[in-house]
Formats: structure tokens, sequence, C-alpha cells
């Protein structure tokens, strides 16, 4: 029952990343909004890359990150990342698809070599909190790029407040 949940959880997202993904300009790849932030480009692409997290993170017991190398492609190439995003995906529902039930209870650390960065914790509960939850946050931060560069941010629950001016204008 969780299981499922959580696959419909993701179908639902995963249409909502692309809508964001898909309304990154090329035009302002490189923007940063502080000198510490990622560019715009840099942060598209952390978001496709945490969909292929969802392999170490469903398959593996103990997934060490250090090991794991996803070859990404340049940062300011926005097709690109989309098309990373697209490839991780169809990796992810794939992994997702492999679950079942009882294995949202195995216990799930992720390391960095001898480094445990996060964990133990329930693997279901690592699927909601560092997966799930990461890419919302991220979604937020590019919406606030977008919004920062004179960018129209698509509805991901809803209409945004470019939608409904343009809505109702017409």
């Amino acid at each position: 029952m969780m299981l499922q949940a959580l696959i419909d959880e993701f179908e639902n997202e995963v249409k909502s990343t692309r809508r964001l993904l898909q309304a990154v300009p090329a035009s302002h790849i490189g923007f940063k909004p502080s000198p510490v932030s990622w560019s715009m480009g840099e942060l598209a692409q952390h978001i496709a890359t945490i969909y292929y997290w969802y392999v170490g993170t469903l398959t593996m017991d103990a997934y060490d990150v250090s090991a794991d190398k996803l070859e990404r492609g340049p940062a300011d190439d926005i097709h690109a990342t989309r098309d990373l995003f697209e490839a991780n995906v169809e990796k992810a529902r794939a992994a997702l698809h492999s679950l079942k039930e009882e294995d949202l209870q195995v216990q799930w650390v992720m390391k960095s070599g001898d480094r445990t960065i996060l964990g133990p914790f329930p693997r279901g509960i690592v699927v909601r909190s560092f997966l799930f939850n990461h890419i919302y946050h991220h979604r937020g931060e590019m919406i606030v790029y977008l919004r920062s560069t004179g960018n129209p941010v698509p509805g991901l629950y809803g209409p945004t407040y470019e939608e409904s001016n343009f809505t109702q204008a017409k």
C-alpha cells in the first residue's frame, strides 16, 4: 500500500519536474543569485541527478556515493540536462518498480567511502525525505531563479501568478 502511494507520487512529481526543467531558458543558464549559489544550469543538473540516486537508494542497502560515477555532461547545456533527467527518470522508475512493500522497511545508509553521510533509516523514510523532499526543495529554489530572471514559472500544483495574470488578461 505504501509502495503504490510512493510510485503514484513519483509519477505525478516527474511531470512537475519535467515542466520546471522545460521552463529553464538557455539564455539564463549562467545566472547565480549570489556568489556562493549554483548557477541555474548547475541547479537544473542537480535536480536531474537526484533521480539517478533512486537507483542506489532503492537497490543497495549501503549506497556509496563516492564509488558511483554518473556522466552528467556540461551544466551550461540545458538540453543535455533535460536528456539526463529523462534517462535518470527511467532508471529511477525501474528501481522503484523493482521493490516489494517489505523492502521499504530495510535499513539503508548513504556513505562516502568509510564515512556515513545519512542513516541508517528505513528505506521508505529515505525515499520520502532524501529523494522526494530533496527534489521539492531544489525545485523551489529553481522557481526563485526563474522569477529572479523574469522568466515565467510553470504551474506545478495549479496555476502560478504568471498563468493567472495571463488568463485574466484575456
